[in-house]
């Protein structure tokens, strides 16, 4: 089975995914393209989306990107983050944002990821993060 396939029905079935309206917009070999959708849960205060969500969608969507390029026969090897940087660069305002993630480096159990998220309104970029996700 391809890593791309078994991430986009993770994502589908995921609760806390799911709880926030997160989407796989876009995935091939080492990229992935994610959104979150505005709404009154990812708030913080006024219309400025929360941080955390912010970071949740850098890591959903490096966490999918480490994941597409591997094939698996059997049970799928276990994943999990282990390095989590993000720079927030500007407020995330009123609108749906969308993070796109690529492996800059992929070791034998180590992906190295670079995450940007921008608004999809307006374009402006909002965060950047560095992931770096172990599978296996």
């Amino acid at each position: 089975m391809r890593g791309a396939e078994l991430i986009a029905e993770f994502l589908q079935h995921s609760p806390f995914v799911r709880h926030l309206g997160m989407e796989l917009r876009e995935i091939e070999d080492d990229r992935a393209v994610l959104s979150l959708p505005f709404s009154e849960e990812v708030v913080t205060i006024g219309d400025v989306v929360h941080g955390g969500a912010v970071s949740t969608l850098v890591d959903t969507a490096a966490m999918a990107a480490s994941w597409s390029a591997i094939e698996f026969e059997g049970e799928p090897p276990k994943g999990t983050t282990v390095g989590l940087s993000v720079d927030f660069l500007a407020a995330a305002r009123a609108q749906e944002l969308n993070a796109e993630a690529v492996v800059l480096r992929r070791g034998s159990s180590l992906c190295f990821c670079e995450v940007k998220v921008h608004g999809a309104a307006d374009g402006k970029l909002v965060a950047t993060g560095l992931v770096t996700y172990k599978l296996g």
